[in-house]
């Protein structure tokens, strides 16, 4: 059976926005989906979160991976840490470098050096999604993204973070682009 696995943002969780819904909808292609809750707070660190997804190592293997926000950083760590290859990387609203937001240890996952050769190397298909009015990311850490992956950059008109409160319970475009890469 076919892995997917969900990776939520800074002090996420695992039952907000998209990702139950997204979960679900891919349960019902037959997919075995992990939707894991990382450490917030305090407790939000890199090696806190790969702690938490190494039970997961095996199925990570050709599985196919989705990240919002901090999630995204978090999973270009895991391809540049871990040896496996994986079908399709979805990064939604992600960044690298330094973000000016209040949130704990953001830098921890994203201000350092990724060997963008070896995460490529290790995923087939890289689809960067973002919003023209993101207020948290700005757009030209998406079009940065996108570079250092040699992938699109699919734009959202008014999506915001793609939260509940800007109306993304659910997610049909993200749907959409996972049921092509199936």
């Amino acid at each position: 059976m076919k892995s997917a696995f969900i990776i939520h943002g800074s002090n996420g969780s695992k039952d907000a926005h998209w990702y139950p819904w997204l979960k679900k909808e891919l349960e019902k292609k037959k997919l075995q989906v992990f939707l894991p809750q990382f450490p917030i707070q305090k407790d939000q660190n890199l090696q806190n979160w790969i702690n938490t997804l190494k039970p997961f190592e095996k199925e990570w293997d050709g599985s196919i991976v989705v990240g919002h926000s901090l999630g995204v950083p978090f999973i270009l760590n895991v391809l540049d840490q871990w040896d496996l290859k994986i079908q399709a990387a979805f990064l939604v609203s992600g960044f690298t470098g330094h973000l000016e937001v209040d949130e704990p240890n953001i830098g921890d996952f994203s201000e350092r050096e990724f060997d963008w050769k070896k995460i490529k190397e290790r995923c087939k298909k890289f689809y960067v999604i973002h919003s023209d009015n993101d207020p948290y990311v700005p757009i030209e850490k998406a079009h940065e993204l996108a570079e250092n992956l040699g992938a699109e950059l699919i734009l959202v008109k008014e999506g915001e973070h793609f939260q509940d409160k800007s109306g993304f319970g659910t997610f049909e475009l993200l749907l959409k682009k996972i049921e092509e890469q199936l």
